[in-house]
């Protein structure tokens, strides 16, 4: 047998479409409704972004409206409200990227200490639950913590000293927002980190121990390399999503500090743009933000590719 023909007999038999379709149908079956959703929520939505590039009239439709080219964007800019909203939107998520994000890599490696299956699924159910609240109800239980009549300035007041209503004060809102958000979801966040530390093998881990390594080292040298690739990923998906920092959070606790502190673009878009009914205002802002995010999710992955990860694929 020459070379070639041995080396087309090791390459696996391509399938035909019909084939795989076959062989694949409950996977596609089961993936059908996902894809569904995604084309009608969010792709489908996609060519409202012509509204953007008009003066648009809800009531004569998208066809009928007059075109109004870049107008709304130079008038995003020179808007001095917009560059509020924008200052605040990258300020947030700058302090929620510092101090959010280690804390679900953080408690991944906590659980992952525990030898008790049944203590860490304990604790994993405790910090899951509060994903499943509302924003609603999340603001209401800090508000019973930390308002004018929460818990902590009861307790202030019963010692004579003087009353912080942290939740109206606007000097310290960054910090609030951040902290409802670890509480809400770091539990969820570590999903991810622990189904990649479950991929770690544990051989490792015992060839470590017989060859004297503490647990720090080995978290050092074996843990934190083994994560290192989805802590990339997850990163990248973050920066992508910076500018994305919330939108009911924000819309419930914008009258109490007031819109200089809480404003960010999705709230911009929605009081300057659909509350007001300039809809191609808002729209024009919605896409600043997406351009904008793109091009933050595009460098990140170049970024992590010159540092010798895969970031969002494979180069």
């Amino acid at each position: 047998m020459s070379t070639a023909e041995a080396r087309h007999a090791q390459q696996p038999e391509r399938l035909n479409w019909r084939i795989r379709l076959r062989r694949d149908r409950t996977l596609i079956i089961m993936t059908l409704p996902t894809v569904v959703l995604l084309l009608v929520f969010n792709y489908v939505p996609l060519f409202g972004i012509v509204t953007a590039f008009q003066y648009y009239d809800p009531l004569i439709g998208v066809w009928h409206s007059d075109w109004a080219g870049l107008d709304q964007f130079k008038r995003l800019l020179t808007d001095p409200i917009f560059w509020g909203a924008l200052k605040n939107t990258l300020y947030l998520s700058f302090v929620q990227l510092i101090l959010f994000f280690p804390i679900p890599i953080a408690l991944a490696l906590l659980l992952n200490t525990v030898i008790s299956e049944r203590i860490r699924n304990f604790f994993q159910s405790i910090v899951y639950l509060p994903h499943f609240f509302s924003w609603v109800l999340t603001i209401t239980i800090f508000q019973q913590m930390l308002g004018g009549a929460g818990i902590l300035n009861h307790f202030l007041r019963t010692h004579d000293i003087g009353t912080w209503d942290i939740m109206t004060d606007p000097n310290t809102f960054a910090l609030l927002v951040t902290s409802q958000a670890i509480w809400k979801e770091a539990g969820w966040g570590i999903i991810v980190f622990l189904a990649a530390l479950a991929a770690i093998n544990t051989e490792m881990y015992e060839a470590a121990a017989v060859d004297g390594a503490g647990r720090w080292r080995r978290m050092w040298h074996i843990t934190l390399p083994g994560l290192r690739g989805v802590i990339v990923l997850m990163l990248v998906l973050r920066l992508g999503n910076a500018l994305s920092v919330g939108f009911e959070q924000f819309l419930i606790q914008r009258a109490s500090v007031g819109h200089d502190a809480a404003d960010v673009l999705d709230t911009f878009s929605f009081y300057y743009g659909i509350a007001t009914n300039d809809y191609s205002y808002g729209a024009a802002a919605g896409l600043f933000k997406s351009v904008i995010s793109l091009l933050l999710i595009w460098g990140a992955n170049k970024l992590a590719h010159a540092f010798g990860e895969d970031g969002l694929y494979r180069k």
